[in-house]
């Protein structure tokens, strides 16, 4: 189980004030501002739900009880979910070996694990010669920003990472949003793409990415291609490195501690939760189940 994460890094806005005024103003250059999720509009029953893990399905990298309960429910309406994170395979693997989730695509769409039968299977988005390759830089990436940013540590799920390296700035360490930029900039100076999640500053060397991740489980898993019906699948996240999802997708939906980032982010999704966390995504849940027992009544 992992701790309680330190205090917030980044600009954050209160969830409640977006329920509070008809409208959100949202900061010149973003997207549309998202709907509440009671107005959701879907011509067609989703095929599936493709969401983040940290803070979207968890409180302190424990999946809360009502999007257990969620998964459950989704799990007995045979819509499958499919989660797509930055998380490392070894911290995703439990999650999939209890059956928690059908199927993950760690490491930002570099690893996916699945069940097949009885058996876990682990497939990966680079073959081994450019995993060994990257691994050595990966390595000298981390070191250089462990020296040349006072305060940086590695994330402590560090050790299942195979592709990736994650900086902590915001689970059990703190770091400020100038601290984060310095990470940010070393990873790219370096070739590396890098992202921040809720937790986390993630750096790889690939084109690979949340979305070619997407597109890769559910070839993998269905046989379907997945930008040939984008209208039908949902997909939920809460921070900004799940921008490029909530742009793709016109199912799009932010569970409310989206907005604790509210600063930072120049794509919304197109729907937003009344709950945070799991309690949002219980709210999709039970939209996604109410549109399947419509078309099929």
């Amino acid at each position: 189980m992992l701790g309680r994460r330190g205090a917030a890094s980044l600009t954050r806005v209160n969830p409640a004030v977006i329920w509070e005024t008809e409208t959100m103003v949202t900061p010149a250059g973003s997207s549309p501002q998202p709907r509440p999720l009671a107005q959701w509009q879907a011509a067609r029953a989703p095929l599936g739900v493709l969401t983040d893990i940290d803070d979207t399905l968890t409180r302190d990298g424990v999946i809360e009880p009502a999007a257990r309960q969620a998964l459950q429910r989704l799990a007995r309406a045979q819509v499958p979910v499919l989660a797509i994170t930055g998380r490392p395979m070894g911290w995703s693997e439990p999650f999939v070996r209890d059956g928690t989730l059908p199927a993950i695509v760690a490491e930002n769409g570099a690893v996916a694990l699945f069940r097949q039968g009885a058996e876990l299977r682990i497939e990966y988005a680079q073959d081994d010669a450019t995993r060994h390759a990257n691994a050595q830089r990966l390595r000298q990436v981390a070191q250089r920003v462990l020296h040349e940013v006072p305060g940086t540590t590695l994330s402590r799920d560090s050790a299942g990472r195979v592709t990736d390296i994650a900086v902590d700035h915001n689970e059990f360490a703190h770091l400020d949003a100038p601290t984060i930029e310095r990470v940010l900039a070393i990873m790219r100076g370096a070739g590396m793409q890098a992202t921040v999640s809720s937790i986390h500053i993630n750096g790889w060397f690939g084109d690979h990415s949340k979305l070619s991740g997407a597109r890769w489980i559910v070839q993998r898993l269905f046989g379907r291609a997945l930008d040939a019906e984008l209208g039908r699948w949902v997909y939920v996240g809460d921070s900004t490195n799940d921008q490029e999802m909530f742009g793709h997708f016109p199912l799009s939906v932010g569970v409310a501690n989206l907005l604790r980032f509210a600063a930072e982010l120049t794509v919304w999704p197109a729907y937003l939760t009344q709950g945070e966390r799991g309690a949002g995504f219980a709210e999709v849940a039970a939209a996604v189940i109410a549109a399947r027992a419509r078309e099929s009544a």
